[in-house]
């Protein structure tokens, strides 16, 4: 099998601070509501150890049956700033692919610009690159919805 590998970036500006996009981003309970792709998927967060050296698993796919694995390592955590994480790809314990994804989140005047950056391998073949890239489309496009309702709930 080949190794197909693509790089790419992803962009979006967020109405809110960094201080709260970094903890909508990281805590496990927020990333289930936001980071499946897809209205009909979800995301379940089966163990979460955000340090660096920690490790996240997560399961994703169709509401019915999230047959995705997604193992990820943190490598770095500079709070509210910056992460830069590994994430690998499993279905029925096959290494779909492996990417190296690197948050970004720079304070602005209407809150947050938010740059997602990444370089994936795949080991399933080209068609993995595309479907990886709608997943990472999809789920920030449901941030950026997550984040603007975060944003209009009334604070205590």
């Amino acid at each position: 099998m080949t190794l197909d590998t693509r790089s790419f970036d992803l962009n979006r500006a967020l109405p809110i601070a960094p201080e709260q996009l970094w903890n909508i981003m990281t805590d496990p309970t927020h990333r289930e509501k936001w980071g499946a792709p897809e209205e009909n998927m979800v995301l379940t967060v089966e163990k979460s150890d955000l340090k660096v050296g920690g490790q996240d698993r997560h399961r994703c796919g169709p509401a019915e049956a999230p047959e995705f694995v997604v193992e990820t390592r943190w490598y770095d955590l500079t709070a509210p700033t910056r992460a830069v994480f590994t994430e690998t790809l499993l279905i029925q314990d096959n290494t779909l692919c492996t990417s190296l994804v690197t948050y970004s989140l720079v304070a602005s005047d209407e809150g947050t610009q938010l740059g997602v950056t990444v370089a994936v391998s795949s080991f399933s073949g080209p068609e993995t690159l595309d479907e990886f890239h709608e997943g990472w489309s999809g789920g920030l496009d449901n941030l950026e919805r997550y984040a603007s309702q975060m944003n209009k709930t009334p604070k205590p």
